[in-house]
């Protein structure tokens, strides 16, 4: 077993769930980030974000005031092995765009699982 972790855009969090649960990943945890990537310096002069006027704001904005973190949002799903390249895949399918702040992918081993209720453990809980 994987957890996935994606950090995304605020604004794919609900293309993003829908493409995730129409291939087969249901169980989904979603929680409200802020951050920023290590290209925050010289931005302005990167083509991509000079043309999306939203991104270019906020990472302007976040220069000027010494730094300011980036609001985004963090998907968390657990998946089996063999199903960690389509959870990726579909995650990236609705994200790519080619610019920066697309976001970024985890994938970490998960050690254990156990399910609160039943307490079956492994794969079974998931």
């Amino acid at each position: 077993m994987k957890e996935i972790i994606a950090i995304i855009r605020m604004n794919k969090v609900a293309k993003t769930k829908d493409a995730l649960v129409k291939a087969g990943f249901n169980g989904l945890t979603a929680a409200k980030v802020i951050g920023r990537g290590k290209k925050l310096k010289g931005l302005k002069l990167v083509p991509q974000v000079e043309e999306d006027i939203e991104l270019r704001d906020a990472l302007l904005e976040s220069l000027l005031k010494g730094g300011r973190l980036i609001p985004k949002r963090m998907l968390t799903l657990i998946v089996k092995d063999k199903d960690v390249q389509k959870a990726v895949d579909t995650i990236i399918s609705v994200n790519k765009e080619g610019k920066i702040g697309d976001g970024k992918i985890f994938v970490l081993p998960l050690q254990e699982v156990i399910r609160v209720r039943t307490g079956e453990t492994g794969e079974e809980a998931v």
